[in-house]
């Protein structure tokens, strides 16, 4: 097993991550531009998890798993949302906590 795996598996777990931090901050807002990014996140997971799956069981491919998993990446910061933080610290911005203020309470 090369190293590249590790890379692999650390890349993995920021995609899924990633994803469950948008899920948090939509289920909290309920803004539109999250609860896409929360739904288009579960296809950069799996797209992530074939990469880590490629990365580590063919050995010759270890690079197109990497590629794969930086595409998942690039693909899920890239998406367009709404701002929700004016002055908060880096903490609360990496764990996505943000206030309770759904705007569609059904």
């Amino acid at each position: 097993m090369s190293y590249l795996v590790y890379i692999a598996i650390f890349g993995t777990a920021a995609v899924v991550f990633l994803w469950l931090r948008d899920a948090r901050i939509f289920w909290r807002t309920g803004l539109p531009g999250y609860r896409k990014a929360a739904y288009w996140g579960v296809l950069y997971g799996a797209l992530a998890l074939l990469g880590l799956q490629i990365a580590r069981y063919v050995t010759d491919f270890e690079i197109l798993g990497l590629g794969l998993i930086l595409a998942a990446i690039y693909l899920q910061t890239n998406r367009e949302k709404e701002k929700v933080w004016k002055n908060e610290d880096t903490l609360t911005r990496f764990l996505g906590s943000v206030p309770i203020n759904r705007t569609n309470k059904k």
